[in-house]
């Protein structure tokens, strides 16, 4: 059958990707102009560059970017025309209107009802019916969803990279109150909340700023963590002042780099600006050693309070740029305590408070400098730069070419892009690199210039120094893991191995220090049979995975690898402070991002081995970086790909799926059943009688063991229009913990890329406690609002290294351009028994999985790794 064409929904836009608890505004080029809306008080901070020229659509009137508000999930938000109340339909599950059900694959008939008027509600009662998938024609399909060609274009991935200047949605990465905009919440007489409707431009969206003289309230469970990061990062810094500069080999440079080096001479030459100091973070206390260390309570604290006269000098000066004196604590926690004196001399610092947009930065700083500021200002340009570059990590970049970042100046009216680049780099607000060019050390000048007329010119990129010393420390310590590691033979223990792939997998590790693996969710029992395998050699050996899911489905014995760093779970440190471990196999490992993988490999003593496993189809890692994919292109280690297939008819559909074929698959046992919609308001509608009635009763999932996947967070059909729709079907009550009550599903977000789902259990004096997986959690209150949402509905994103028994996808008809094969990859292989696939697309769906992979990112660890250490072949 033909699957009939789907109008876009209105308000809810493509754009609306993938994003952490609080996520950016759409795109200017969806809103039009600079994207300042006309509900927007800052859009009469005039930009140095020229006025806004747009405002944002009307649409979407719920805030792109703000964390759900207490109560914010307990009632209708927005809901489209037709948009359901929660109640039953009237016409009972696997019965149309017209009487017609299909069941089969897509395009055939799998048998009919008698036509006629749909039956009572609550006639349709036995077990072995299908699950809801009627549409209004009748029309229902089991199999795999949208096998029709078709040309309908697919936009950008969910979590592939901006391009420098384009104003996308951050990735999952998004910390909890980072990508908001604080300047948004005020009006012209200082302090009002401004109105809800869909804020544009190039930030973040909307979220409430602390309030004045408030410490800006931040995740602490990962304080540890941080803590090692920081660490890390001054050694790094110390290993690489003694060295010349990030490329040695300046004679080897001519032309745009050799300018850019010459920048970074003066720079070394002492006429770098001081770096911004940086509060340490204290560690917390460990918790008491009786109790089991993935059973411990963790709790979220803010950050100690800023100095009050420092917050107080700030908000002195951002008065007198006309600025919300409500982001003092915020701009004193970026800045140091100094950040009143540097604000008032520099004004476009401003920008490094996340969420403010340039053209809110140049007001506040036309305001404070009156005619001595312009689009050329240097202070500007270096500020512009670093903006750039944060906003290029918020999707998945580790750095960016020189002609991305002088293009995105220009946009922004900088006059003189090259000039103003070469100042941002003698300031050190950027780094420059050519990795490729200092690898032939013994080469001349001649030899080097022949070999590039040869080949394809090596790129000039530019970085910011957190995110270049991380690749760089990450590629030195796997190097120093391949090359210390002590050969040793397990053949006896790769006999006994319950399968060809794991014992393939057990002989690898033992004669390296580095081995990446393979394979999809039947693969996992590989690892674990290499740990049983080395644990029976005498040797110490952990399974870490990205979640309290995966950890819990790994079975006893596994950590998460945030537990693992923090010390809160796994076997400890030894005397040098090292992992106390022989062997440490890390699952799920695309999730890692560039800094966790770094304090990962920092962690680990010499002579340990270390194993990355994964499936390189899912999506990437939420924080900047992709180094899985890094290590599977570089080839520098052994690569184990397992032969064990997913199981069953979800196994061949999603195998397909990775491999660019959207197949028809039987599924007898209604394994996968697609419901076909017209609208927002129907996908709605279907979504919540799949998860409270159809599933149970037809597959035997309870509600609380299915999960619903939708493309973003905003929309009609966004995680808080359906969340807002299950709570009322399943839990419904008045929010009385901050917009929660007991048995509610969250998704907790203690730090940014990792989330945890869990349910309420109740709340008191010390904050909202939760049961994530079995492992309580106490959220302070003052935190509640920007780390906790209603969990019933997830994006891809946080869902991704986690699986439910049963899973439904939701593909609204205006999800098209937000679709590729990564993200249909991942969504569809959430369920373990059960897919059901609310399918509003048409053809854009095939045509995703087969012409739309994922967005690239631009990241310096392949070549890094190429350098230090000779590719296997």
């Amino acid at each position: 059958m033909t699957v009939p064409t789907r109008g876009t929904t209105p308000g809810s836009p493509a754009e609306d990707r993938d994003t952490a608890v609080t996520e950016e505004p759409e795109s200017p080029s969806a809103q039009g102009g600079d994207g300042t809306t006309a509900n927007d008080p800052t859009s009469a901070m005039v930009p140095v560059g020229g006025a806004p020229d747009g405002s944002a659509p009307a649409g979407d009137r719920d805030r792109a970017g703000d964390p759900a508000a207490p109560g914010e999930d307990t009632a209708p938000n927005d809901a489209p025309d037709g948009a359901p109340d929660g109640a039953p339909d009237g016409a009972p599950d696997g019965v149309s209107p017209s009487g017609d059900e299909h069941t089969g694959a897509p395009g055939t008939h799998g048998g009919t009802a008698t036509a006629g008027d749909p039956a009572a509600p609550g006639e349709d009662t036995a077990p072995d019916e299908a699950p809801d998938g009627v549409t209004p024609s009748g029309d229902e399909h089991t199999g795999a969803p949208g096998t029709h060609g078709g040309t309908a274009t697919a936009g950008d991935q969910g979590e592939g990279p901006a391009a420098p200047g384009e104003d996308g949605e951050p990735g999952e990465n998004t910390a909890p109150g980072e990508g908001s905009n604080p300047l948004e919440n005020h009006d012209a007489a200082g302090g009002a909340p401004a109105g809800d409707g869909d804020q544009g431009g190039d930030g973040a969206a909307v979220d409430s700023a602390p309030a004045e003289g408030q410490a800006v309230a931040q995740p602490s469970e990962a304080e540890v963590e941080i803590a090692a990061q920081r660490e890390l990062r001054e050694r790094i810094a110390r290993r690489k002042a003694e060295k010349e500069g990030p490329i040695p080999a300046g004679a080897k440079l001519s032309g745009q780099a050799a300018d850019l080096l010459a920048a970074v001479r003066a720079m070394e030459g002492g006429q770098a600006a001081p770096a911004r100091p940086v509060a340490p973070v204290a560690a917390p206390e460990p918790a008491a050693p009786a109790v089991p260390a993935q059973n411990r309570p963790r709790a979220a604290e803010p950050a100690p309070a800023t100095a009050p006269e420092a917050v107080a000098a700030v908000t002195a000066v951002l008065t007198g740029g006309g600025a919300p004196p409500s982001l003092a604590p915020q701009v004193t926690a970026t800045l140091g305590e100094r950040a009143g004196d540097a604000l008032r001399e520099d004004p476009w610092l401003l920008l490094s408070v996340p969420g403010v947009r340039p053209e809110q930065a140049d007001g506040f700083a036309r305001a404070l400098l009156g005619d001595g500021c312009g689009p050329g200002d240097e202070r500007r340009a270096a500020a512009l730069v670093g903006w750039l570059l944060e906003r290029a990590a918020l999707r998945g970049h580790t750095a960016l070419t020189f002609p991305a970042v002088r293009a995105a100046l220009a946009e922004r009216s900088v006059p003189a892009p090259d000039q103003a680049l070469q100042h941002a780099i003698a300031e050190g607000a950027v780094l420059v690199f050519q990795d490729g060019v200092e690898d032939a050390e013994g080469d001349t000048e001649d030899e080097a210039a022949d070999g590039a007329a040869d080949g394809p010119a090596v790129p000039v990129l530019l970085g910011l120094d957190r995110y270049a010393l991380a690749e760089e420390s990450l590629a030195d310590g796997l190097a120093r893991l391949v090359k210390t590691a002590q050969g040793a033979s397990w053949d006896e223990a790769a006999a006994q191995a319950p399968s060809p792939s794991a014992a393939e997998l057990i002989r690898a590790v033992a004669g390296h220090g580095l081995v990446v693996h393979t394979g999809g969710e039947a693969a996992r029992a590989e690892p674990v049979a290499l740990a049983e395998a080395v644990r029976t050699l005498g040797l110490r050996p952990v399974v870490a995975a990205h979640s309290e899911n995966g950890r819990r489905r790994l079975g006893a014995g596994a950590v998460t690898v945030a537990g693992l760093l923090s010390g809160t779970e796994g076997p400890g440190r030894d005397a040098d402070g090292a992992l106390d471990l022989d062997l440490l196999l890390v699952l799920d490992a695309p999730q890692l991002d560039v800094e966790t993988a770094t304090v990962l490999v920092e962690s680990l003593p010499d002579g340990a081995r270390l194993v990355l496993s994964g499936d390189p189809g899912v999506l990437w890692s939420a924080g900047a970086g992709r180094v899985f994919a890094d290590l599977l292109a570089a080839r520098v280690c052994p690569q184990i790909a397992s032969r064990t297939p997913d199981p069953g008819p979800l196994g061949e559909l999603v195998s397909g799926i990775g491999i660019g074929e959207l197949n028809q698959v039987e599924a007898p046992g209604k394994e996968i059943v697609i419901v076909p919609v017209r609208d927002a308001g129907e996908a709605v509608h279907r979504t919540v009688q799949l998860v409270a009635d159809s599933v149970p009763r037809a597959i035997g999932v309870p509600s609380g063991q299915t999960q619903v996947i939708t493309v973003g967070h905003g929309g009609a059909v966004g995680t808080r229009a359906l969340n807002t729709a299950l709570k009322e079907r399943l839990n419904p009550g008045p929010g009385r913990f901050g917009g929660f009550d007991p048995d509610d599903r969250v998704a907790y977000v203690p730090a940014p890329g990792r989330t945890l789902t869990g349910s309420v259990v109740s709340a008191d004096a010390e904050g909202l406690r939760l049961d994530c997986d079995g492992v309580p959690v106490v959220v302070p209150r003052e935190l509640v609002e920007s780390v906790v949402r209603h969990g019933w509905a997830l994006t891809a994103h946080q869902a991704a290294g986690m699986r439910w028994p049963a899973a439904v996808v939701v593909l609204p008809g205006d999800a098209a351009q937000a679709l590729n094969r990564p993200w249909v990859y991942t969504a569809f292989g959430r369920g373990e028994r059960h897919l059901s696939v609310v399918h509003g697309v048409d053809q854009a769906l095939a045509h995703a999985v087969a012409g739309v992979p994922a967005a690239e990112r631009t990241t310096r660890l392949r070549t890094l790794l190429e350098v230090l250490l000779t590719p296997a072949v």
